[in-house]
């Protein structure tokens, strides 16, 4: 009887434990989609409030080139970037030399005395 009753509480105990679980995921899933619906709208609209700016549309924003920036100066620096990174890593040997540990005997490996108290 006590073996059954023991069984029933540790069903009762991972019922809790799901619950529990899903409600922190779930609740944790809601706040953050609050927060990207409401929250995250308000602190933009502090943040323009605070630095005093001015909406810019795509269209108004002009783009401005660079005339003295040239294919080769591109061209330069993508070559630098390139051996500075393949700088990084050392060539190698590929041969691994492994040498066999000797084995020492200890008691807390051996199959002769066993782990389990038997009744």
């Amino acid at each position: 009887m006590t073996h059954m009753l023991l069984y029933i509480d540790q069903i009762s105990e991972g019922y809790v434990i799901l619950i529990t679980g899903l409600l922190i995921v779930f609740g944790a899933l809601l706040t953050l989609s609050l927060f990207f619906k409401f929250g995250l709208p308000v602190m933009l609209y502090i943040y323009k409030v605070i630095t005093k700016r001015k909406d810019k549309k795509i269209k108004d924003i002009k783009v401005e080139a660079d005339e003295a920036f040239t294919g080769e100066i591109a061209a330069a620096i993508s070559v630098a970037i390139h051996m500075y990174l393949n700088e990084q890593h050392d060539n190698e040997n590929a041969i691994l030399t492994i040498k066999q540990a000797r084995k020492l005997y200890s008691p807390w490996s051996s199959k002769i005395y066993g782990t389990h108290n038997k009744l």
